[in-house]
């Protein structure tokens, strides 16, 4: 039948900037939007994981491109997000997935250097991927910024000080910058997930896993990046013309439990 609605649930033809799209999150996200027709930029620090994602989208029939890059590099930055508007015509999507995390005590020697790559890499990168894709996406009939932030941004957990600092700030960054935008249409938002199946939590015991889903989610299970991933999605569709400067908790419930 025709379609009565109007406004566009599909992204084929964007194009799309990923970074930390080497593993995780990242990796999923790059997959789930080449799937879903969009040219897709793949970023990570790491060149071979990345470049394996680029060549596993494009062996499928997808579009995408691997680019090495510390994202918490201000020039390198400049010059990857410019390379990739000159590749692709263009910039529509920016995910900023790029993400390290790092249990240290407050009083720990070299907790200063733990707190200067977190902040650098989890928060102050997001500001140079943004300010480099600004001029592109405002170019953009439907531009989106999604910047992945954390559970840890909306709540708190011992010996984690460097990294919930640094996630509340990206959820302060989204909101502000929402507002700062929103005249020019540009959408801002974040996802926050929670315990999910990545690199980052890879090296804690199965068992240890298992004991804290049943305790700390409603659906008593840690998650997987391609669930977090079509969260991403949707807020990076057209549709989602009227989302703006949202914090989404993609956690199996884990944020609104009390006991």
């Amino acid at each position: 039948m025709p379609r009565l609605s109007q406004l566009s649930r599909s992204i084929e033809g964007k194009v799309a900037l990923v970074t930390g799209a080497g593993s995780g999150m990242g990796r999923a996200t790059a997959i789930l939007f080449a799937d879903e027709g969009a040219r897709v930029a793949a970023v990570d620090i790491n060149e071979a994981p990345v470049e394996a994602v680029a060549a596993e989208i494009c062996a499928a029939g997808g579009t995408a491109r691997a680019w090495a890059c510390d994202v918490a590099d201000r020039t390198a930055v400049q010059r990857l997000v410019d390379d990739v508007a000159a590749e692709f015509g263009g910039l529509d999507i920016l995910v900023n997935n790029a993400g390290i995390s790092a249990a240290v005590p407050f009083e720990a020697e070299n907790y200063d250097e733990v707190w200067a790559r977190t902040l650098a890499v989890d928060l102050t990168a997001m500001t140079y991927t943004i300010r480099a894709a600004l001029p592109h996406l405002r170019r953009s009939s439907s531009p989106r910024i999604i910047n992945i932030a954390s559970t840890e941004g909306l709540g708190a957990t011992p010996g984690h000080s460097a990294y919930t600092a640094a996630k509340h700030g990206v959820v302060g960054l989204t909101r502000s910058l929402a507002l700062e935008f929103g005249k020019e249409g540009i959408t801002v938002n974040c996802i926050c997930p929670g315990p999910i199946r990545t690199g980052m939590t890879e090296a804690i015991p199965e068992e240890d896993k298992q004991k804290y889903a049943r305790q700390r989610t409603a659906l008593r299970r840690y998650g997987l990046p391609e669930e977090v991933a079509h969260m991403t999605l949707s807020l990076a569709l057209p549709a989602a013309s009227f989302v703006t400067g949202v914090a989404l908790p993609v956690d199996g419930g884990l944020s609104i439990r009390r006991a």
